[in-house]
């Protein structure tokens, strides 16, 4: 099947698992959101597509076809930049497992760079000449930012293997469409190396298609890495083989998961936004600091029981993102010395450094997670910081603490503020009756309107 026949199929085919909207339904919540300036958050579409619809208004992506992503490099300059391009190396590979199957069944089959320029697009004839005319083509710039809503650029941006099924692409033009992407790594830095794309007709928005491309993305990562050199085996300082050496690290790698949900992790320049599952995986690996096995992590991640193949695939999925050289297993570590921001925060309180401390504290440890690893250690944070400040006797700390969302609402913190300050002030009179509402709110009703945690810690 071809791409001629991809609207009236896609409406007749059952509805692809990675959306629960038909084709004709998901053009309406597309004209919907872009007739209307785009709305903050589109019903109608996954979350991850309304997060790319809000990002193309935001760049001023068109939605209505009118302009066509760029062609970047004139084809000398694409010839001479694709026979260096890392990718180059595996496009063999990429092609057997992906580019044959593609021209057979009347689809294309695509490799990009990290930028989203298409290198080599290649398959079914009649289909490559349909997707030139919307400049799906070797030397277009297909990123978000250039062409919206779309696989290769959705996955560039998103670090993750990615399906976009017809409507919820957002230039209009791309509505015949669909496609699935995996993005590519250097298996030695974890650096984004480019993407692999199918797309096609309604069977591209199926998840064996989206399996394909993450298989063949994790199969050229492989390759990739049976060509690194070996490093020589470190030797400790008996002469043993040293376990814990980080060879192949690139850099330190930082971690930032305070006062956010999705936990931010750079490594060699890139910065990767995880997924709240994948945040708490890192987070526990990086509190466990040795390898954990497979039962422990599952304990740390969950009170109830996690099967071990659903731990196994969110840990192949993140390992998708992160690159083997960061993310080892048996036992389950991170390969490279990982700087994290609530670690900073609990090294500066260890040395007496409580004003470092709170300017660097951005808020509670991935504040939404429950789990066990992450709940005991953000309450433990919380308390030592708080403790600190508390203790200090520092009116300016003090104010800190009680002007910050997990501070505004801590009786005793306000009490020990207005303590601190001039008698007969007016910001001593205001900070006691503060501590006083609290109170007063708090024999009235414990739970209304305020962090449960934070007040049950601030009567301890």
């Amino acid at each position: 099947m071809d791409t001629s026949t991809a609207a009236s199929t896609s409406a007749s085919s059952p509805i692809p698992t990675s959306t629960s909207a038909s084709a004709s339904a998901l053009r309406a919540v597309h004209e919907q959101f872009v007739t209307s300036l785009g709305t903050p958050s589109p019903s109608g579409v996954r979350r991850l597509v309304a997060d790319s619809w809000s990002r193309c208004t935001a760049c001023g992506v068109l939605p209505d076809g009118s302009r066509l992503p760029p062609l970047s490099r004139t084809s000398e300059e694409l010839a001479a930049y694709r026979r260096g391009h890392p990718l180059a190396a595996v496009l063999h590979l990429l092609r057997e497992l992906l580019g044959a199957g593609a021209a057979d069944d009347g689809h294309l089959f695509a490799v990009g760079d990290a930028d989203g320029t298409l290198l080599w697009v290649e398959g079914d004839s009649a289909a490559l000449r349909r997707a030139e005319r919307m400049h799906f083509a070797a030397g277009a710039v297909w990123s978000e930012d250039q062409a919206g809503t779309n696989a290769p650029g959705t996955a560039l941006e998103v670090g993750q293997p990615v399906q976009i099924v017809a409507g919820e692409h957002y230039n209009s033009a791309v509505h015949d469409w669909s496609c699935a992407a995996a993005p590519v790594r250097d298996p030695a830095t974890g650096r984004l190396l480019g993407v692999v794309d199918l797309s096609g007709g309604a069977t591209i928005a199926t998840p064996p298609a989206l399996a394909a491309v993450r298989g063949a993305a994790l199969l050229a990562e492989a390759e990739l890495a049976r060509a690194l050199p070996v490093p020589p085996t470190p030797l400790g300082p008996d002469g043993r083989v040293s376990h814990s050496s980080t060879a192949g690290c690139a850099a330190r790698v930082g971690l930032a998961a305070l006062g956010r949900d999705c936990a931010l992790l750079e490594n060699a320049g890139r910065v990767h936004r995880l997924s709240p599952r994948h945040s708490e995986i890192v987070v526990a690996l990086a509190l466990e600091g040795r390898g954990v096995h497979g039962d422990r992590l599952a304990v740390d991640l969950s009170e109830r029981e996690v099967p071990p193949s659903t731990l196994r695939a969110e840990l192949t999925r993140l390992r998708a993102v992160l690159g083997p050289a960061l993310l080892g297993s048996r036992p389950y570590a991170l390969l490279c010395p990982v700087r994290t921001d609530f670690g900073e925060v609990s090294a500066l309180l260890a040395e007496g450094r409580v004003d470092q401390a709170l300017a660097r504290y951005r808020g509670p440890l991935l504040p939404r997670s429950e789990a066990p690893a992450v709940v005991e250690h953000r309450r433990a944070l919380e308390q030592q910081l708080r403790g600190a400040v508390l203790g200090s006797g520092d009116a300016g700390l003090l104010r800190r603490w009680v002007n910050a969302a997990w501070g505004a609402e801590d009786p005793l913190a306000w009490l020990t503020l207005a303590h601190r300050l001039p008698g007969g002030s007016a910001q001593r009179a205001a900070a006691a009756a503060r501590a006083r509402g609290l109170d007063a709110a708090s024999a009235l009703q414990p739970q209304a309107g305020r962090h449960a945690a934070v007040l049950q810690r601030s009567r301890s």
